[in-house]
């Protein structure tokens, strides 16, 4: 491989996903995982130059870096919002190396997160251009976005419930090997999922993520920095982004998303193929998502996704796992921290760190994030420290 390495994740922590936080501020939990992040990196609040965070978080709508920046006691050069949704923690990796690459600073804290207190959430009312082409008709909500294009899939390739319904089961048994992860210790079958409520037609309650809170950070800095951390560098060898619509009225295609198109960006950029990955670390908001993200990503044909979550071993001992902590669909999904938790668990995994659930010597990782409905899209290749 002769890939560049056009920065490298240093640093990377967690706070498990939980239905509830009562009690938390997002402020609270930020600081927490930044904290955890900073030391895993070996680092000290005062290595820290750069701050990216994600568009609110909960206690106030305007100037959010500035605000997570003084609550850190953090005085950063650089200081920047991504606002892509669940492809927000993955956006967030590429556009700190390209900081450091232009040297406007030398590492960077990457942040998100959401606390989950029902009595706190805001009503405000949704004020959205989305209203005019969509709501109107009934298309209010991501259940029945995702349902639309489930069923498109099912209508123009075959694909059928039962073979979607191994995406739960099978990240669900992944879930199985993470004390972390919500679902841990509730394991599912695929009758399971079938006769669970009916949520959307043709989703299930299964197949939906549950939301929860919680936090993802990740501290990125220079491929030369890295080599002194206290943990084996894993490197960012590629990246695309992609941005097509907002409403699912607009999207150009239902079956074939701007991950395609992005991915083969990352894909080039990393001197890559999917024939070199060693593990897959995708968004996984719904079923159907994990379907056609393995399409697009070239892991199998177009129309085949279906037939190939049912047929796949996602599991660590797999020639291709997936999402081995379970993913959003068993592990959780805390807002947008959820989409970080997929770069947080492939940093894991190319360090050699998982213990029960590490995969075999892996080198390669592709990692996806997706927002809005799939929309805002991003794609990462990261690669370990023998890459």
């Amino acid at each position: 491989m002769t890939a560049r390495k056009i920065g490298a994740i240093v640093g990377a922590a967690e706070l498990p996903p939980r239905r509830t936080t009562p009690g938390l501020s997002t402020l609270e939990i930020i600081a927490t995982v930044s904290r955890r992040a900073v030391t895993d990196a070996g680092l000290k609040p005062a290595d820290i130059n750069g701050i990216i965070c994600g568009p609110q978080v909960g206690e106030t709508p305007q100037h959010v870096p500035a605000t997570v920046a003084e609550y850190l006691g953090l005085q950063p050069r650089f200081a920047d919002v991504v606002d892509l949704g669940g492809a927000s923690g993955a956006g967030m990796v590429w556009r700190a190396a390209a900081a450091i690459n232009a040297g406007m600073c030398d590492t960077v804290l990457c942040v998100l997160g959401n606390t989950r207190d029902p009595e706190r959430i805001p009503r405000s009312p949704n004020r959205n251009p989305i209203r005019e082409f969509d709501v109107p008709y009934g298309g209010s909500g991501a259940n029945q976005a995702y349902a639309m294009i489930a069923q498109k899939h099912m209508a123009e390739f075959g694909t059928t419930a039962e073979q979607l319904a191994n995406v739960a089961v099978k990240e669900r048994a992944n879930a199985q090997l993470n004390p972390d992860a919500v679902f841990y210790g509730k394991p599912l079958t695929v009758d399971d999922v079938l006769a669970s409520p009916l949520v959307m037609s043709p989703l299930r309650l299964f197949e939906i993520v549950m939301p929860c809170g919680g936090g993802a950070a990740l501290v990125v800095t220079s491929a030369e920095r890295a080599a002194t951390g206290p943990h084996p560098p894993v490197y960012l060898l590629g990246a695309g982004e992609r941005v097509t619509h907002r409403a699912l009225s607009q999207a150009p295609d239902l079956t074939t998303s701007p991950l395609a198109p992005a991915i083969d960006d990352a894909y080039r950029m990393a001197h890559i193929s999917a024939r070199d990955l060693d593990f897959l670390s995708i968004y996984d908001c719904y079923s159907i998502v994990v379907a056609i993200t393995a399409e697009d990503a070239g892991i199998c044909g177009k129309g085949e996704g279906g037939q190939w979550v049912s047929e796949h071993d996602f599991s660590v001992t797999s020639c291709l796992p997936v999402n081995t902590n379970g993913g959003q669909l068993a592990c959780g999904q805390a807002d947008l921290a959820g989409g970080m938790s997929h770069v947080v668990e492939a940093v894991r995994q190319l360090r050699g760190t998982e213990g029960k659930r590490q995969i075999a010597n892996p080198d390669v990782a592709l990692v996806t994030g997706n927002g809005a409905t799939m929309s805002e899209e991003v794609a990462l290749v990261l690669g370990g420290a023998n890459t």
